[in-house]
């Protein structure tokens, strides 16, 4: 049997090597061995046509919620690497908010081997910045490293305590891996369930105010000026907080920045709209038209550094409650690129 597939007539885009044009891929095995128009397939080879497509590389996603341990009612690593697949991804890398929390080296081996015996891609675990995500003590960043942890996030919660971050971005230094944090102010979020505006006001819901999130981005960048450390800010949502990025990458502080498909191309006026989704529920919010173009520009002059999705699944049941009591979250791998290339390139 021919270990040979034909990629045909599709659009390969190639960032990495300058390609955006229509030819054919020809694949050996594992390995890519020509890309040119019209090849000749070789004997027995398998032919796709992609005529009208997109090909390109496997996508990279640096932000994803796998849910496994704990929670497997929601997602599993075999249930979620699929979806991701389906979705263009080859590597995707998953926050550590599970139950256990990812905070010791045992967790870290049990996400890559379950990542190696169930997973359909490639897993790469982000190891918690504080013991059970508390927020009270820092965790063993360099035995985690060696163990395979390639940042370091407490997300789904801020690290709150600056004294706390202070030590761990001088740490972390040393590796030369991001401390990845959740910009949020816990008391000026109090019991929003959305972005704080003329919508929340016209349906009646607690906003949660735009300075939730630049407070904290602001105090992460003084501190990662200070320590000289990498500071990633975590699905950015305001257009105080890319300003704040923008003045900070000037001055030369080591940050980087990412922001999700559903606030590049949606406001909160999709509550509205979709009649109380619970999908257009989550943390941060849905903000603003101002805020959304406010994170587009950030894309284009590089302010932002990366798309990812923020992947957050929940059983259809807890979806399925009103929106003040749903949980904060939507799933996004199989509509990432999509979303993105029809709403911003088309």
């Amino acid at each position: 049997m021919s270990r040979h597939i034909l990629i045909k007539n599709g659009r390969v885009i190639d960032p990495a090597n300058n390609i955006d044009t229509i030819m054919d891929v020809l694949i050996e095995g594992e390995r890519i061995i020509r890309t040119e128009p019209d090849i000749s397939p070789p004997r027995g080879a398998r032919i796709i046509d992609a005529s009208d497509t997109i090909v390109c590389p496997g996508f990279i996603d640096m932000h994803c919620h796998l849910r496994e341990p704990g929670y497997e009612d929601k997602e599993t690593i075999a249930s979620g690497t699929t979806s991701a697949a389906a979705g263009g991804f080859t590597v995707v890398c998953t926050m550590p908010n599970t139950i256990p929390v990812i905070d010791s080296q045992t967790g870290v081996k049990f996400i890559l081997d379950r990542a190696r015996t169930t997973g359909k891609i490639k897993v790469l675990p982000i190891a918690a910045v504080t013991r059970g995500s508390l927020g009270e003590e820092i965790t063993e960043f360099g035995d985690l490293v060696a163990h395979g942890a390639i940042g370091f996030s407490d997300d789904g919660l801020p690290v709150k305590n600056a004294e706390i971050l202070r030590r761990a971005m001088e740490y972390t230094s040393m590796f030369n891996v991001p401390v990845m944090d959740h910009c949020e102010d816990l008391e000026l979020t109090g019991d929003g369930v959305m972005y704080e505006g003329k919508v929340s006001t016209l349906l009646g819901l607690k906003g949660i105010p735009s300075a939730a999130e630049s407070t904290i981005v602001a105090r992460d960048l003084e501190l990662a000026e200070f320590t000289g450390g990498w500071i990633h800010i975590c699905h950015l949502s305001v257009a105080r907080s890319v300003e704040l990025i923008r003045a900070a990458k000037r001055r030369g502080v080591k940050v980087t920045a990412e922001v999700t498909p559903h606030h590049l191309t949606l406001t909160d006026e999709a509550v509205r709209t979709t009649s109380f989704d619970t999908n257009t529920k989550v943390k941060p919010p849905l903000s603003s038209e101002h805020d959304r173009q406010a994170l587009i520009q950030g894309l284009l002059d590089d302010t932002i550094d990366v798309i990812v999705t923020d992947h957050a699944p929940h059983t259809a049941m807890e979806k399925d409650k009103p929106f003040v009591d749903a949980p904060f979250g939507v799933i996004g791998f199989e509509t990432a690129f999509s979303v993105i290339y029809t709403e911003l390139v088309m």
